[in-house]
């Protein structure tokens, strides 16, 4: 296991954003934080009110937004238009190629979500959009929010990644897998939590490409922790 602390992650800081990059984005480049397999770029934005991204373009890539407070507006150039609000996953396949802004439009309020770039399996696939509205959060459980099997509760990925997401209550445990061939990336999205003994806190990230059997830990009497695990091929 290898930890990636939320303080030595790169940073993004204008007039109207907070953005923090676990991996080389714009920028910011480090050598040895350029992708974990598939996983190209995982953001954590804060977009003040009135504010956003005018539209950009975007090609051969997998796009998640994963909003926790506030709301984003989406729309693109395949005519979807869209309010993106806590729960929802959007997953936005760019393939041969897409225009799209997401913007506040709240006059008060500050949007807070992830932005998470997956590499395809393969390039050039006609662009296409899902949404996927309130998907399960029931604590101490695990939820699929993207994956390539189409049955499951999220939205669909054109690459061999399961996306899951946790609430960790107090005091309680939850455990997971790496099987071989497998490696895993968990992201501390708030709260406070141990993984075999290490110790994350909010915006911390953990890689760990060998096999094996974890359990997760959130402290007693402190907050729950709230957190993302990408299970990816090795």
């Amino acid at each position: 296991m290898k930890l990636r602390p939320s303080k030595e992650r790169g940073a993004t800081r204008i007039s109207w954003l907070d953005s923090k990059h676990s991996f080389a984005f714009g920028d910011y480049y480090d050598r040895d934080n350029t992708s974990f397999g598939a996983l190209r770029v995982l953001n954590e934005d804060k977009v003040k009110p009135a504010s956003g991204f005018g539209e950009h373009s975007h090609r051969d890539m997998e796009i998640l937004t994963y909003v926790l407070s506030g709301e984003l507006a989406h729309k693109d150039s395949m005519g979807n238009g869209s309010v993106i609000k806590p729960g929802s996953m959007q997953r936005m396949t760019a393939g041969t190629g897409v225009a799209h802004s997401e913007w506040n439009h709240s006059q008060t309020e500050p949007v807070h979500f992830l932005q998470i770039w997956i590499i395809p399996e393969s390039q050039g696939l006609t662009p296409a959009y899902e949404q996927k509205d309130d998907i399960d959060s029931t604590t101490d459980k695990w939820h699929v929010l993207a994956s390539q099997n189409k049955t499951d509760s999220g939205v669909y990925l054109n690459q061999d990644l399961t996306l899951n997401h946790a609430i960790v209550s107090s005091g309680h445990k939850l455990a997971f897998a790496v099987e071989p061939g497998r490696i895993a990336w968990l992201q501390i999205i708030s709260g406070r939590c141990t993984v075999n003994g290490t110790k994350l806190e909010a915006g911390d990230g953990l890689s760990i490409d060998e096999p094996g059997n974890f359990e997760i830990l959130a402290p007693e009497a402190d907050s729950d922790g709230r957190l993302l695990w990408f299970d990816l091929k090795g």
